[in-house]
């Protein structure tokens, strides 16, 4: 019983390092505190009536055989128009690839990269349109 406790406990634990450049592993469905914030964000797009409706990870996207995509939001604007949101704190290169070929290969839908911006720059946030413009 011990031996097991220990081992819950080792793999729930993450290094500062893992934790410094946000390699943490989080519950499917659980939003982090980007996400939570554009999640707010979206909701007061609701209530002014420029967004119909919005969803928390409600899609995968297979990319090619063993390669998913699972966007953060899926957005349908006040147009009609299906818009795919990824926030992100910070890019690396893989989902950088991702984001890009799912735009190429979903072309039906606005992919959009949401990052956030610094304190000293302001806050708030910088939206991209990934893909071929409409």
């Amino acid at each position: 019983m011990r031996a097991r406790k220990r081992a819950r406990k080792r793999e729930s634990q993450a290094s500062p390092k893992q934790r410094a450049r946000g390699l943490t592993r989080r519950k499917p469905g659980e939003m982090n505190t980007l996400e939570t914030a554009w999640s707010e964000h979206l909701a007061a797009e609701l209530a002014a009536g420029n967004i119909c409706a919005y969803w928390y990870e409600p899609i995968s996207l297979r990319l090619a055989k063993l390669c998913n995509y699972k966007p953060d939001f899926m957005v349908i604007d006040a147009e009609g128009f299906v818009e795919i949101h990824e926030t992100k704190g910070f890019m690396q290169e893989a989902a950088n690839v991702r984001i890009k070929v799912a735009a190429e290969k979903f072309p039906q839908f606005v992919f959009k990269l949401i990052k956030a911006r610094r304190k000293k720059d302001g806050g708030g946030y910088t939206v991209e349109t990934i893909g071929p413009k409409l």
